[in-house]
């Protein structure tokens, strides 16, 4: 899954908000709580991410132990890493972000956001990528909205 968005705030703004997986719940409503936990074994920021979906009548929820294993200017990624010892479905969620200016066709400049979210699990595969499509377009504005704030 791959989402794009394109805003007139600084790259280090939308780095800021996108570095912190805390601010998820205020702008992608798929994160129901993030809660930071410190440092993980190898000092990187862990947090307690808990995804909840609904799908007609049900409700679907996963709690996973994300950890900020790349964090640049321009990259970040999460990665899930659990502490229990058990084997687990891969999340990784990759981000990239790009000054852009009035040249590279945009209407201004800005930044631009690129996220990349691969999920290693096979459960509700279709439905997960219909409900991530529609989650993505709704949280486009939301971010923006943050961002002007």
């Amino acid at each position: 899954m791959v989402a794009e968005v394109s805003t007139v705030a600084p790259a280090a703004a939308l780095h800021a908000v996108v570095a912190d997986l805390g601010t998820y719940p205020e702008w992608l409503d798929i994160v129901a709580a993030a809660d930071p936990l410190g440092q993980s074994d190898d000092a990187a920021p862990a947090w307690s991410v808990v995804l909840q979906a609904r799908v007609g009548p049900l409700r679907r929820s996963k709690r996973l132990r994300m950890v900020r294993t790349i964090d640049s200017p321009s990259e970040l990624c999460f990665e899930r890493r659990e502490l229990d010892g058990r084997s687990h479905s891969a999340w990784r969620l990759h981000a990239t972000i790009e000054e852009i200016d009035a040249a590279s066709g945009s209407d201004g400049a800005g930044s631009r956001l690129t996220m990349r979210l691969h999920y290693g699990g096979s459960l509700w595969i279709p439905v997960l990528d219909r409900l991530l499509t529609e989650e993505i377009r709704r949280s486009r504005t939301r971010l923006i909205e943050l961002l002007a704030r």
